[in-house]
């Protein structure tokens, strides 16, 4: 287990809290939590104990119940901490709901994630969906949750309005490659246009607190993903030159050449690298 040094709650507003991942990379997400009369809804969970149980003890330490998980995302990274607030209502998108009906498999993920591979083992636990999530809604008094989609199927993104603070999660990430395997490139570039303007502060699920110019860095790298026309080395040059995990460019460039050509499978690539092909 390789051990990194620990974020702790930022307070963006009152009641409004970030966790930040001070190396932001693969398998390193961020998450919040926001307190409204009757509790705490914590947005997305993160990956592994080492990171969800300090997350966990930070909010308890906020001093209310946590009510409500409200989850950005269907990956491990966003979801592997749902045990950790056992109490708490669950509520995700229809993509969400269906993959935590799915057992874990922790054998993937240690591929997928070789330094955190000794904190997935065999007898890990996800908690399913309590309260799937379709339509925009008033999820409480200070949350505005809004149904997207682009990184998955189905996203949801979590807006703030009195503190102009927008969770994106698994939506956004900042400073760090994303990862399209089972999203739509083409369409998260679109979408991600749509919430450049929700809010002045966005919180991503990978990398720094930004704003409407990483907003406009990420859906420029999916662009170049999708105008690489499945060939990795044509992605253009631009301010994710210094991104670390450029080795997901193939997934990515695939991922959008299958899509144009009518095929919504998983690429080949990540298959791969899974160890799933």
């Amino acid at each position: 287990m390789v051990s990194w040094p620990g974020p702790d709650l930022q307070q963006l507003a009152q009641g409004v809290y970030a966790w930040i991942q001070p190396e932001p990379g693969w398998g390193r997400p961020n998450a919040g939590a926001v307190i409204d009369a009757d509790g705490v809804t914590v947005i997305d969970t993160l990956c592994v104990a080492s990171q969800f149980q300090p997350f966990g003890d930070a909010v308890d330490g906020l001093g209310f119940p946590v009510r409500r998980i409200a989850l950005t995302g269907d990956h491990i990274e966003y979801v592997g901490g749902t045990g950790r607030f056992a109490m708490a209502a669950v509520m995700g998108s229809p993509a969400t709901s269906a993959h935590l009906d799915q057992s874990p498999n922790p054998a993937v993920y240690r591929r997928l994630f070789p330094e955190l591979a000794d904190e997935f083992d065999v007898e890990m636990v996800t908690r399913p969906v309590s309260h799937v999530i379709d339509e925009p809604a008033q999820l409480t008094p200070a949350i505005f949750a809004m149904p997207v989609a682009g990184q998955s199927a189905t996203n949801l993104v979590f807006f703030v309005p009195e503190a102009d603070v927008l969770f994106a999660g698994a939506m956004a990430a900042f400073g760090v490659t994303p990862l399209a395997f089972d999203g739509d490139p083409a369409g998260w570039a679109s979408a991600i246009d749509d919430l450049a303007d929700v809010a002045g502060t966005i919180v991503p699920g990978h990398g720094r607190i930004g704003g409407r110019r990483e907003m406009a860095e990420l859906a420029g790298y999916l662009r170049a993903c999708v105008d690489a026309d499945g060939d990795p080395a044509r992605v253009a040059p631009g301010p994710w030159d210094r991104w670390p995990g450029r080795g997901w460019d193939v997934v990515n460039v695939e991922r959008a050449a299958m899509l144009a050509g009518g095929d919504g499978g998983i690429p080949p690539s990540m298959l791969r690298a899974a160890g799933l092909a």
